[in-house]
């Protein structure tokens, strides 16, 4: 009986950090094609958001990009640290956090095959008003913000819970 449990539930997390790792994929692949087809980083513009191919060599949203191979190379295996992390954690969550991590994880992965695979993330997202930009992203980064975000919401309404039953 827990083995058809596990088996089922292994594989529907299983499932759900595939497609967002190949919904990821797919998406860099076609920005990558357009590019390559274009002969430039720009491949859509409008009033709020243009589709703008950038190389990001940093963690997230271009922050702390390196120029020497060596601290790459050692933040891209610090990353691969966290990401058995965060799979250990869904093996170990039981409530709603296993599927924030979920969202989590499937992005991580996606930007962590790119790390290896280019020695860069491929970012293409650039959402802006007026001149304000925000930083450019692509859908992996998409799902760890959004896992991000649940998961913190999540723990400010747990934590509330347990205040109210502990005064009454």
């Amino acid at each position: 009986m827990i083995f058809k449990y596990l088996k089922k539930n292994f594989l529907i997390n299983f499932f759900v950090i595939l497609f967002i790792f190949l919904l990821d994929r797919a998406t860099k692949i076609y920005v990558i094609y357009l590019d390559s087809k274009n002969l430039g980083d720009q491949l859509f513009s409008s009033k709020f958001l243009n589709i703008d191919l950038i190389w990001n060599q940093g963690v997230a949203f271009g922050l702390f990009a390196f120029t020497q191979s060596d601290l790459y190379h050692y933040l891209t295996g610090f990353i691969g640290l966290v990401i058995i992390f965060i799979l250990y954690m869904i093996f170990k969550s039981v409530d709603f956090k296993k599927y924030f991590l979920l969202l989590i994880a499937g992005g991580a992965l996606g930007n962590f095959y790119d790390r290896i695979y280019f020695s860069a993330v491929p970012d293409f997202i650039d959402f802006h008003i007026d001149s304000f930009h925000w930083f450019t992203f692509n859908i992996a980064d998409l799902f760890i913000t959004l896992g991000v975000i649940f998961m913190i919401l999540y723990d400010f309404t747990d934590i509330n819970k347990k205040k109210i039953n502990e005064k009454n």
